[in-house]
């Protein structure tokens, strides 16, 4: 699954810059590259473990 999101991501990307390089871009279709990037980045950056949790764990035991 993250290979598919990590695909569409890169799609989106490719899109958007091409689109940007035209003489006169198509807005809807630069808003709509711009939405399927930030839906696949969060998909993407919700697998990542967050790098503070045991941390803040510990001090919410600590009081």
């Amino acid at each position: 699954m993250k290979k598919i999101f990590l695909l569409i991501t890169v799609l989106a990307i490719a899109v958007g810059l091409y689109e940007q390089s035209k003489a006169h871009p198509n807005v809807i279709i630069l808003a709509g590259t711009i939405a399927v990037l930030m839906y696949g980045l969060m998909k993407l950056s919700a697998k990542v473990p967050s790098k503070h949790s045991e941390t803040e764990e510990e001090h919410d035991a600590e009081r």
